[in-house]
């Protein structure tokens, strides 16, 4: 298959100067975490009810715990959730509010608020 030289930066004309790298490389890296369906079955989940354990949201989404644990611990490496401890379980919520705009954007809701007595 034949391919084509690149193309001289000269010619890309006004194209170029808006190109940030960074940020698309940024955005690239945060489009490869929503990639995964399970990572963000768990993010839909946590949107929905958040302060879930693991145990609760791998079995919500159909995962084992250590699988939930894992796409858990990488969501939280990159700050879109955070988790706190209560005795021995350790509940998550989402913590990045372009993740929380982008889950609603999809179509993602919360859980309906609980009608007063």
């Amino acid at each position: 298959m034949a391919t084509s030289p690149p193309l001289d930066p000269e010619h890309a004309g006004p194209t170029a100067p808006g190109l940030d790298v960074a940020g698309i490389e940024h955005w690239a890296h945060r489009f490869d975490l929503l990639s995964d369906a399970n990572r963000l079955r768990l993010l839909v989940c946590l949107h929905h009810t958040p302060d879930q354990s693991v145990t609760e949201l791998a079995a919500a989404v159909g995962m084992t715990a250590t699988a939930a644990s894992h796409a858990l611990r990488l969501l939280r490496y990159q700050g879109w959730v955070t988790a706190s401890k209560s005795g021995r379980i350790v509940r998550y919520r989402l913590a990045d509010e372009t993740i929380h705009r982008l889950l609603h954007w999809i179509g993602a809701p919360h859980a309906p608020e609980p009608s007063p007595l």
